[in-house]
């Protein structure tokens, strides 16, 4: 098997893993995906949101440690990738047909 062939494998089987994690967030760690998705740091995150950047800070961690992922970095790429199925569950919460 050809490395690219394997890296391929394993980003696909850790974006499906990541993909089931995403059932597991509250709606404001979806919302902070979101917006880290978007490329805002910890201290943009908490003016968006209006709460501390410790906050911030335990809200990714948990986000992380959900998706299975090992970092802020691959937890945004997730986020991206998953964007419409992480609106449309905020959408749902809050019984909106749109979100941002």
């Amino acid at each position: 098997m050809r490395a690219e062939e394997s890296t391929a494998r394993g980003t696909a089987a850790s974006t499906a893993l990541a993909h089931q994690g995403l059932d597991q967030l509250t709606r404001r760690e979806r919302e902070v995906l979101l917006l880290l998705a978007d490329g805002l740091g910890n201290r943009q995150l908490a003016r968006e949101l209006g709460i501390a950047e410790r906050t911030v800070r335990a809200h990714l961690a948990s986000v992380i440690q959900k998706l299975g992922v090992q970092s802020s970095l691959q937890a945004a790429l997730v986020g991206d990738r998953c964007r419409s199925i992480i609106r449309s569950g905020i959408a749902t919460e809050e019984g909106i047909a749109d979100y941002r």
